[in-house]
């Protein structure tokens, strides 16, 4: 699994991401005679700083070089915070994204929560330049997950379950959330929950599952997608008031590398990638298996390369 980027070391790692090219692929040489022939496309793919994304964008990759496009990666960037201007300066061309997270990012004030309503509005918000490509059916949620024994001893099942406790229980997430609206803002705002404190960890990665398992916090945010929830027998909580809004994955590009043949491999792409996928390849990641060979093996299954 790769790792994760925590946020004193956010303006490190962005300095070394945006100026370091991403290494070739020897499974997707460029000097393959079977490739079609090379388009005068080129493109940047970058990735925010979790597994997922960075899984998302070598799909991405991997595609755009088998129709011939000429693509180099930049992995592990950073946040919302880092990654849309640097997709807005020409630092990376094309990115994975999250609709509800990035409308809230966008628009803290929204209230769409459905996959159509988000999209729908997302597309009035998105900045100058920059476009979104279509949307997939899978999703990858926040879920406001806690160990089975916790759920039991305070008898958990939903978000609002945690009012009368938070006042004893510790909260871990990603650094940015300690101010976003999907987040520690968010919690208070539309759940009344007053954490005993936050610990600023990873984006649902091995920090955050990790300090949740040995109890050095109580609730954590995950995402849906982790198989370690079910592997761990741990408890997501029911987001009964919908703070967590529709997440489904789409593209976002600079305009100015939106050409017909980009747009039409990440379509289909797009068109092909479910939750299931996603959850199963998260779980290769897990294991650490080569993220070149995931997203080989996902584009064989479904005829994209």
């Amino acid at each position: 699994m790769k790792k994760y980027l925590s946020g004193f070391a956010l303006a490190a790692a962005t300095a070394i991401a945006l100026s370091a090219c991403g290494g070739g692929d020897p499974m997707s040489s460029s000097n393959n005679n079977s490739q079609a022939a090379v388009s005068t496309d080129s493109i940047v793919v970058g990735s925010a700083d979790f597994p997922e994304s960075q899984l998302i964008a070598k799909i991405y990759a991997e595609a755009l070089k088998a129709k011939g496009v000429k693509v180099t990666e930049k992995p592990s960037i950073g946040s919302r915070e880092v990654t849309i201007p640097a997709l807005k300066d020409g630092s990376i061309d094309l990115m994975p994204e999250y609709s509800g997270s990035l409308l809230q990012y966008l628009d803290p004030a929204t209230k769409a929560s459905s996959p159509d309503d988000v999209t729908k509005e997302l597309s009035t918000k998105i900045p100058s330049g920059l476009t979104q490509l279509t949307a997939s059916k899978a999703q990858d949620n926040d879920v406001l997950t806690v160990k089975k024994e916790i759920a039991d001893k305070y008898n958990l099942k939903s978000i609002s379950d945690l009012q009368p406790v938070a006042k004893d229980l510790v909260l871990g997430g990603p650094p940015e959330w300690k101010t976003r609206v999907n987040g520690v803002a968010g919690l208070k705002s539309v759940y009344n929950l007053d954490f005993k404190e936050f610990s600023a960890l990873d984006a649902g990665g091995p920090l955050t599952l990790n300090a949740l398992l040995s109890g050095q916090v109580q609730a954590a945010d995950l995402f849906s997608t982790d198989p370690a929830i079910a592997e761990n027998h741990l408890v997501p909580l029911e987001d009964n008031k919908n703070l967590f809004t529709a997440q489904n994955v789409f593209p976002i590009i600079n305009q100015k590398k939106a050409s017909d043949t980009v747009k039409s491999v990440l379509d289909k792409v797009s068109a092909a990638l479910t939750t299931d996928d996603l959850i199963q390849m998260n779980g290769r990641t897990a294991k650490f298996e080569d993220m070149g060979q995931i997203a080989q093996d996902w584009l064989k299954s479904k005829n994209l390369v």
